[in-house]
């Protein structure tokens, strides 16, 4: 049996030395890496070193794989709007808790903060509308959006504006970092507890940290 090349084991996780991992956790390992490099420090501000270094392999085989930064944030972009979408769609599904479905796509909302960056990496597309590439491919994810919640969660027009909005809002506390003045300013602590009136003690648990590099 062959040696695992270079950079094989390069893109092995740490704790598991020596594994060869498949072409798609390669390629789902840099990608989760890029969503929290993007999301921390937006297109202009990250580099592919710094996500190779995110993601424990080296920067050539970083741009091996995906060519350019333009096209990795496409492809993190890509990835981050299909994982809301996979559990946005999941969270339509019947359950027993009777809860509506408003409610339970808003709480898958809350739960991919456990996916550092992603809220934040969609937030930094919306800004690249300049972008002869990024933006119109941003600009067809947000319509997307738009379109679940009217044609597939059935949501009117109001309350569709209305859930849209405050999921930016939410996007935009996360990525100000807001709770970092959490205990210590009251109006921040007043807008975490209206935000979040019942997932608060798991929203401070997910939230990224100013002091944290992503």
């Amino acid at each position: 049996m062959s040696s695992p090349s270079v950079d094989e084991v390069a893109a092995t996780p740490a704790g598991t030395p020596g594994r060869r991992l498949s072409s798609d956790e390669r390629r789902e390992q840099i990608l989760l890496a890029a969503i929290a490099v993007f999301g921390a420090r937006g297109y202009v501000g990250a580099t592919t070193d710094e996500v190779a270094r995110a993601a424990e392999v080296s920067q050539p085989y970083v741009v091996r794989l995906f060519g350019t930064k333009e096209n990795l944030f496409l492809a993190a972009m890509d990835d981050a709007l299909a994982r809301m979408m996979k559990s946005f769609r999941a969270a339509l599904a019947p359950d027993t808790s009777e809860q509506p479905a408003t409610k339970r796509i808003g709480n898958a909302y809350i739960e991919l903060l456990s996916i550092r960056g992603l809220h934040q990496t969609l937030a930094h597309s919306y800004l690249l509308v300049s972008h002869p590439v990024i933006g119109p491919a941003a600009r067809a994810g947000f319509t997307m959006v738009w379109s679940f919640f009217r044609e597939e969660a059935g949501l009117d027009t109001e309350t569709a504006r209305s859930f849209l909005a405050e999921g930016m809002l939410l996007s935009t506390m996360i990525g100000l970092r807001l709770v970092d003045d959490y205990g210590t300013e009251p109006e921040i602590d007043e807008l975490f507890h209206a935000c979040f009136p019942t997932e608060l003690p798991q929203v401070l648990e997910l939230v990224p940290r100013g002091d944290e590099p992503w």
